[in-house]
């Protein structure tokens, strides 16, 4: 069964990927619809993770959760 922790490291990652998409959508509504590219990378990085096993946020979370158990730190299956 999964720790808490885990369950907390996987809530922190969804924050951080919708606050990405959230500060993408505003600011290319209210600045420059360019900044609409960082929600498309922020797609792009998600679709590629299961694939790749490799996630920059949780490469991040791993980092200073590290009595926590890696999540798509490209080693599991």
């Amino acid at each position: 069964m999964e720790s808490n922790r885990t369950h907390k490291k996987i809530r922190m990652h969804d924050g951080i990927v919708g606050t990405l998409y959230l500060i993408s959508v505003v600011l290319g509504f209210m600045v420059n619809i360019q900044w609409l590219y960082l929600a498309g990378a922020v797609a792009f990085l998600q679709i590629v993770s299961p694939l790749t096993k490799f996630c920059p946020v949780y490469f991040i979370l791993n980092k200073f959760m590290p009595d926590t158990e890696p999540i798509q730190d490209g080693k599991r299956s």
